[in-house]
C-alpha cells in the first residue's frame, strides 16, 4: 500500500504485549482475508498495516543492518526495502529464507 497515506515508520517503542497482540491479530484475520477480498475492506486494511508493521518491527529488532540481512538470503538490501514499503512480495523461496533467518513465524511475513 502506497500513496499519500503512506508513512515510514522510524521510531516506535512497543511492549512485548503489544508485539504479541499484533501478532495474535495478524493470524485471526487471516482467515477472514483471500485473494477475493476487496483492497479496500476493513479487514483487508487492518491485515495489511498490522502485518507490515510486525514485518518491520521484526527486522529491526533481529537485524540493524538491512544489508547484512539481504545478504543472509541472498537478495539485494532495494528487495528488502521493498518488501518493507510494499512495492512488491516475496516469492515463497525468499520468504521461507526470511523465515529461517529471522526465526519468525510464515505468518509475520506473508500475512
Amino acid at each position: 500500500m502506497g500513496g499519500p497515506f503512506c508513512c515510514k515508520i522510524k521510531t516506535m517503542y512497543i511492549t512485548k504485549e503489544q508485539y504479541e497482540y499484533a501478532l495474535a491479530r495478524v493470524e485471526e484475520l487471516l482467515p477472514t482475508v483471500d485473494d477475493n477480498t476487496p483492497a479496500n475492506s476493513k479487514y483487508a486494511v487492518e491485515l495489511s498495516m498490522v502485518s507490515d508493521v510486525t514485518y518491520c518491527l521484526i527486522i529491526r529488532k533481529k537485524r540493524h543492518d538491512t544489508k547484512e540481512l539481504a545478504g543472509e538470503i541472498w537478495i539485494s538490501p532495494s528487495r528488502i526495502s521493498d518488501y518493507v514499503s510494499d512495492r512488491s512480495e516475496p516469492t515463497l523461496k525468499i520468504a521461507r529464507r526470511l523465515c529461517r533467518t529471522l526465526e519468525i513465524s510464515p505468518v509475520a511475513v506473508l500475512g
